[in-house]
């Protein structure tokens, strides 16, 4: 794929901020995907929302979030990368890096910014479709980004 926008995925708790699963983009297309295991910190609330996971599996199979920033920044180091939800990513985003006393080094916008040929919400409705046609769900940021990726592939191609 030729300039292939770098694009990420967080999932979150319930609350929006608590970040629970990362998944971006490498520049050969390839899909970088973890959970995350809760900071302490963040576990304070009793009424912290872990989503569809455990916290046993959140600490167990995740990474911890200073390692999800050394990898961001291995890869995306002062980049842009796409988002379908910038607000909720950007939250969860600024808990990661808040976490360690840290400013963010990447930037989030819109991936319907993308394309400007597209009318406003035509991106959002494409989106929903390609969910649709490919099974996936949209809270499983892996799969969010291989929909993203659909997507980008089919306007750059002029299919859509």
């Amino acid at each position: 794929m030729d300039d292939l926008p770098a694009f990420i995925a967080i999932e979150t708790g319930d609350d929006g901020d608590l970040p629970l699963s990362i998944a971006w983009t490498l520049p050969d297309g390839r899909v970088k995907h973890t959970l995350i295991q809760p900071d302490d910190a963040w576990l304070d609330d009793e009424l912290v929302s872990l989503g569809a996971y455990s916290l046993e599996e959140l600490s167990s199979m995740g990474v911890s979030p200073l390692d999800v920033i050394r990898e961001l920044e291995t890869d995306h180091f002062n980049a842009t990368l796409y988002t379908a939800g910038v607000s909720d990513d950007e939250a969860a985003i600024s808990r990661l890096f808040d976490t360690y006393g840290l400013d963010p080094f990447v930037e989030l916008a819109p991936a319907e910014s993308l394309y400007d040929q597209l009318a406003p919400g035509d991106w959002a409705r494409a989106r929903g479709e390609m969910f649709g046609e490919l099974g996936l769900e949209p809270l499983r940021p892996e799969e969010e980004i291989q929909v993203m990726l659909t997507l980008h592939q089919r306007l750059h191609d002029g299919e859509l």
